[in-house]
């Protein structure tokens, strides 16, 4: 039996697909009463829990041997950096007594030891934990999401602009949600893969060619607008964030920015380029 928390996103929703697709037992976790049904209509069992409910999760842990995690993102208009924190180590602490005998763990290019530097920080401590639990565990630090470009498609369809903190010319390693939830699945069946995975795209990319992307599926200019660094916490406080995420956000980007994206020496590469990304999502929307 296969266990999958973050099943409700875009690369859990692909790892549980996947496996059930392999006709392997699946369930996943979910806190929304409302996605029951759609997952039991596609063979997986359903446990309705709060990954904050420790003792209710390790219940459900019990009934499995491999767990796919995937720490839930916070609300933005909470101190989303604490949240999270707390949420990973209600879930390591579940983990405790649980008899799973292995773990694939999403986490993220760049995950470095610090404060207020959002998934950068607390992927690192989830990642750090993961190694002293004693249960085989693999990470898999996937490389900038191309979803992140999904809130844009809006100012781009009716401004022609593309609103970013990063300047044109920055290149960073990106990587299709879908990908990554293939490599999940695979790692999660593997009985030897264990370690840390680094996974991208076909090539690196740049902002402009994020912009580039857009407008040859829309058939119109786009233009890059960055966002000066002073502006940044108040716009996303504009957005809803809270004071505590922006900062954690600004920091996180002022991490990239300055250290540059992390380079791995073998990663594993993923099929979907930007273009093919860009282009399911303006006809998804």
């Amino acid at each position: 039996m296969y266990i999958i928390l973050g099943a409700t996103g875009h690369i859990g929703s692909v790892v549980a697909k996947t496996l059930l697709k392999q006709n392997e037992a699946v369930t996943v976790i979910t806190r929304n009463q409302d996605k029951v049904h759609e997952w039991e209509q596609l063979g997986a069992k359903v446990a309705v829990v709060d990954v904050f409910q420790t003792d209710e999760l390790r219940s459900v842990l019990q009934q499995a041997k491999r767990l796919f995690l995937l720490n839930p993102p916070a609300p933005p208009d909470t101190d989303t950096s604490k949240r999270e924190l707390d949420s990973i180590r209600s879930i390591l602490s579940a983990l405790n007594d649980s008899g799973i005998e292995k773990v694939v763990a999403q986490s993220t290019y760049g995950a470095q030891p610090g404060d207020q530097i959002g998934d950068l920080g607390v992927l690192y401590e989830m990642e750090q934990h993961l190694s002293k639990i004693g249960i085989p565990a693999t990470i898999i630090r996937g490389a900038y999401y191309m979803s992140n470009w999904d809130m844009s498609l809006v100012s781009v369809r009716e401004e022609g602009k593309l609103y970013t903190f990063f300047p044109a010319d920055f290149s960073l390693p990106m990587v299709a949600p879908e990908d990554l939830g293939h490599v999940a699945a695979q790692l999660l069946t593997s009985d030897s893969l264990t370690g840390i995975y680094h996974v991208e795209g076909p090539e690196q990319y740049s902002v402009a060619d994020v912009a580039t992307a857009f407008s040859v599926t829309l058939k119109r200019p786009v233009e890059v607008v960055t966002t000066p660094r002073s502006q940044w916490e108040s716009v996303m406080m504009e957005v809803g964030f809270s004071k505590e995420a922006a900062q954690s956000f600004a920091g996180m980007t002022d991490v990239t920015l300055q250290k540059g994206p992390e380079i791995a020496d073998s990663p594993i590469r993923g099929a979907i380029t930007l273009q093919t990304y860009i282009r399911q999502l303006v006809v998804q929307q």
